[in-house]
């Protein structure tokens, strides 16, 4: 990672200490790699914006989490909540860093919607999502998800497999997902 990059970790990390935010954020980054190489998009804005789009799940009480996001969330409006104070959190660790305003102006639009705005307003905003949601396909993310909603093994792969036509933008990610599920069902035959 770029010294910068490396910075905005550094001042993000405080905040990536709930949810297992921090396991989930380096996985999406590596996502987010994956799919630039192949789609393009920004570094400069992207990697900034995956380091810091879950920084605002700080400030939701624990105790709110499963009920803002996945298969039996009853309050989705509380995921909301994580972006609006994501923005705030990211505004001032980049400002603070003097990072380019125009690219901070990008950045936290792309946080603010993250997982609100289901259509996509720039590339960079769909590498974003994607590298978000691949996640949950990859080893880690599928175990942490499994043992976080309660699920078993075959609960998992139906969730990842039921989403996967609607969860993807890009066609990259989309295969991604594809070659990391049929990994998972592997395992389940082993």
């Amino acid at each position: 990672m770029k010294p910068i990059f490396e910075e905005i970790w550094r001042l993000a990390k405080p905040y990536l200490d709930t949810r297992k935010n921090d396991v989930h954020t380096e996985i999406s980054i590596r996502f987010a790699y994956q799919l630039m190489e192949v789609e393009g998009g920004d570094e400069n804005i992207v990697v900034p914006a995956l380091i810091l789009h879950d920084v605002g799940w700080k400030k939701v009480p624990q105790e709110l989490h499963l009920k803002a996001f996945g298969p039996k969330a009853t309050s989705p409006e509380i995921n909301r909540t994580h972006e609006i104070e994501g923005v705030k959190i990211a505004k001032i660790i980049l400002v603070n860093l003097k990072y380019d305003t125009e690219k901070i102006a990008q950045i936290v639009e792309i946080i603010d919607g993250h997982d609100s705005r289901k259509k996509s307003i720039s590339l960079d905003d769909s590498i974003v999502k994607d590298a978000d949601k691949l996640w949950r396909y990859s080893r880690e993310g599928f175990h942490i998800d499994n043992e976080r909603f309660g699920e078993s093994y075959a609960e998992g792969l139906n969730r990842l497999r039921k989403y996967l036509p609607v969860w993807f933008l890009t066609n990259t990610a989309n295969k991604l997902a594809n070659e990391e599920l049929q990994k998972r069902q592997k395992k389940a035959k082993i």
